[in-house]
């Protein structure tokens, strides 16, 4: 009797520890998962940012083209960057709609309820004009932070005013993913030269930044 209640407590003893750690790979599999998604959410919304600026669009007459940076307040504590630029697009806006390859293309951080999106605005008849439109899509989810700098030859700033009629040497992007569990949060930074010619600008890895000054 007494070997029979000791294999049994010794058996539930397994069984407790056998579950406990299917817990824990199950739970660190889940905070894996995330972490993967968010990395490559990041990623995609990075390097559609980086298309549109090695696309951005290019004229003789700087009046035609555009090229805004500012910095918006999401609330009390919390800031984000806006970017606003004229890009050529080969992918239509609206399907089986007449449109031209010069788009305006926007970039910005919205929150939604309890959810921070970054969000991609492309529109099809870029006027200085009037107000703008065009087709709202979300890059990227649950992002923490969008920050976007701008090089000038000598310093780094944060804001790039429409007034400044030119191009900044380099520009810099950070995205940020929402901290899952333990870890460092998923995040991607590039650096985007403007100033090569259309077609040669290419996109380098975050390490540049330390090169350029940052």
């Amino acid at each position: 009797m007494v070997e029979v209640l000791v294999a049994s407590t010794i058996g539930v003893f397994i069984a407790l520890v056998a579950v406990g750690a299917l817990r824990t790979v199950t739970a660190s599999s889940e905070v894996l998962d995330r972490h993967i998604g968010a990395a490559a959410e990041v990623r995609f919304a990075a390097n559609m940012i980086a298309r549109d600026l090695a696309n951005f669009y290019r004229d003789d007459q700087t009046d035609n083209m555009r090229f805004i940076g500012t910095v918006e307040e999401l609330s009390a504590d919390r800031s984000t960057s806006h970017l606003i630029f004229y890009t050529v697009n080969r992918t239509k806006a609206r399907v089986e709609q007449p449109e031209g390859d010069v788009y305006e293309v926007e970039y910005f951080l919205t929150e939604d309820e309890d959810r921070s999106l970054l969000m991609r605005r492309l529109w099809p008849y870029p006027n200085k004009e009037v107000e703008p439109g065009g087709v709202l899509t979300v890059i990227a989810e649950d992002i923490d932070g969008f920050e976007v700098q701008y090089f000038d030859g000598e310093e780094w700033s944060t804001e790039w005013p429409e007034e400044m009629g030119s191009l900044p040497g380099l520009v810099a992007i950070t995205i940020v993913a929402k901290q899952s569990g333990r870890g460092q949060p998923a995040t991607e930074s590039l650096v985007i030269p403007m100033t090569r010619a259309a077609g040669n600008t290419t996109a380098l890895e975050s390490g540049t930044e330390a090169e350029a000054g940052m």
